[in-house]
């Protein structure tokens, strides 16, 4: 779910890119949309209407695999509900939709935490008919923007290198405590044997899904390859994002089927397991939608809270997507009973901030 694959070009591929493919300028025009997307408006919460596409505008901010943005929401009387849409669906490294309703619980956090910043309280609901969805329902209560609304504009997925400093125990106690919830539990992993564990895990996932055409076509559909293309989508992975240089679709098509290599990404991934200050596994009691949603909730209050305390973080999924090595992680985290499933696996540390990704406009995810 989630991940944000690098799109690595080397310096040969580098070499043929000419400033005018590089579009810095669209570059600039497309991250400023993306800071104006994550601007919180100040509003006149009498007006009922507006309040609640703002609250869905929050939602949207949250993450999702490949950003697709899996998700639609329709607007009643005092309540939202938060459903997946199925065309967005990855079936490649989702065939579960496991973080298809993971990406749900997201949304449902960061309305939840929006609603109470406006006056409102969230009460969440999972609803199993039809294809699922969470129903939310709203009653009003004392208005608090709490710190973890107020990371909201600023949360994301930071792919780049961190400094490789340990954090404090205060932090960690913050992070595990946000990341905590019904039936989910968060694991913090900071001693380097327990890191390298994880790698071999990575290493042993991104091998399968590199060498699996159908993932590496899924996740080529879901690459934005210039600015352009990212703002006209307004969804998927920006190549910018990553630090990679911006091209035309059919330029950036060629050199990944060249430079994307499982080499190449699992050397990045050893590099920036062994710079973090360490990795959080999120694990759910029951493998089930419910508790897959509330994986998502645990995950964004990590985020959010990370995000607080000027913490970047980044998903390593692969040892819980690919299903042959699913069993033998949950098995190295020694976990005894079946129903408990590994959920999610994040890399944490501070580091420079990235490009932010961009969002599709409210009418679109509007029922």
């Amino acid at each position: 779910m989630m991940i944000r694959r690098q799109l690595v070009l080397g310096a040969a591929a580098s070499a043929v890119i000419t400033p005018a493919l590089t579009a810095c300028s669209s570059a600039d025009i497309e991250q400023e949309a993306a800071r104006g997307l994550r601007r919180q408006a100040t509003l006149d919460t009498r007006d009922a209407a507006l309040l609640m596409q703002e609250l869905v505008r929050n939602a949207t901010l949250a993450p999702s695999s490949h950003n697709t943005q899996c998700w639609r929401f329709q607007i009643r009387d005092r309540s939202i509900s938060i459903l997946p849409d199925l065309s967005r669906r990855c079936p490649a490294v989702d065939p579960d939709d496991h973080h298809l309703f993971v990406s749900l619980g997201c949304a449902t956090e960061n309305l939840a935490q929006a609603a109470l910043a406006n006056g409102l309280k969230a009460i969440p609901r999972f609803d199993p008919t039809g294809a699922g969805g969470i129903a939310v329902s709203l009653e009003a209560t004392r208005a608090m923007a709490t710190p973890l609304f107020q990371a909201i504009s600023g949360r994301q997925c930071s792919r780049g290198d961190y400094d490789g400093k340990p954090l404090s125990n205060a932090e960690l106690g913050l992070l595990e405590q946000a990341g905590t919830g019904n039936g989910v539990q968060v694991r913090l992993l900071t001693a380097r044997p327990a890191m390298e564990g994880i790698l071999e895990y990575v290493v042993a996932g991104n091998t399968a899904q590199m060498n699996d055409p159908a993932f590496v076509d899924e996740l080529k559909a879901w690459i934005r390859f210039s600015a352009d293309e990212a703002l006209r989508t307004g969804d998927g992975l920006f190549a910018g994002a990553s630090g990679n240089p911006t091209m035309p679709r059919w330029l950036g098509s060629r050199m990944m089927s060249l430079f994307f290599t499982p080499k190449s990404e699992n050397a990045r991934y050893a590099r920036q397991i062994r710079n973090s200050a360490g990795v959080a596994v999120f694990v759910s009691e029951v493998n089930d939608r419910p508790h897959w949603v509330e994986a998502g909730r645990c995950y964004e209050r990590f985020a959010l809270q990370a995000t607080a305390l000027g913490i970047r973080n980044a998903f390593l999924n692969q040892p819980v997507e690919v299903g042959a090595i699913r069993p033998q992680f949950a098995s190295w985290l020694g976990l005894g009973q079946a129903a408990q499933r590994p959920d999610l696996v994040v890399r944490f540390g501070r580091g420079p901030a990235t490009p932010l990704s961009m969002r599709r406009p409210v009418r679109s995810v509007l029922l």
